[in-house]
């Protein structure tokens, strides 16, 4: 309860403009806007390096940066994945029409053999 009250006062209208900033970037990841939120908490660490939330502001604004990352690697395994998936796939297409080849080569010299034997 302690801890509503303080962020109220945090955000309020005599909030101190970095404690604002620094308000707006965790409510934008809260949301789930990292983008948005990574972009605010540079915004703050631009011009509050030196404050005492400078160093939680870094590891939220890297946290949120690794999460982004790893979204993004995420989708790019599952496009992957799907790619190979369609590859296997022509993989054993091929597979199949060597393996006719391979059986119409066959028939086609024992047909050859037996031509050969009639002259």
């Amino acid at each position: 309860m302690v801890s509503a009250l303080l962020a109220g006062c945090a955000t309020g209208p005599f909030a101190v403009p970095s404690a604002q900033m620094l308000a707006k970037a965790d409510r934008l990841a809260a949301d789930g806007d990292y983008r948005s939120a990574i972009a605010a908490y540079d915004a703050y660490l631009a011009e509050y390096s030196n404050s005492s939330n400078a160093p939680r502001a870094r590891a939220s604004r890297d946290v949120l940066t690794t999460r982004e990352e790893i979204g993004r690697l995420q989708q790019e395994l599952a496009r992957m994945r799907e790619e190979l998936a369609k590859r296997e796939g022509d993989l054993t297409r091929v597979r199949q029409e060597a393996e006719r080849l391979r059986a119409d080569l066959e028939r086609l010299k024992q047909i050859d053999l037996q031509l050969e034997k009639r002259k």
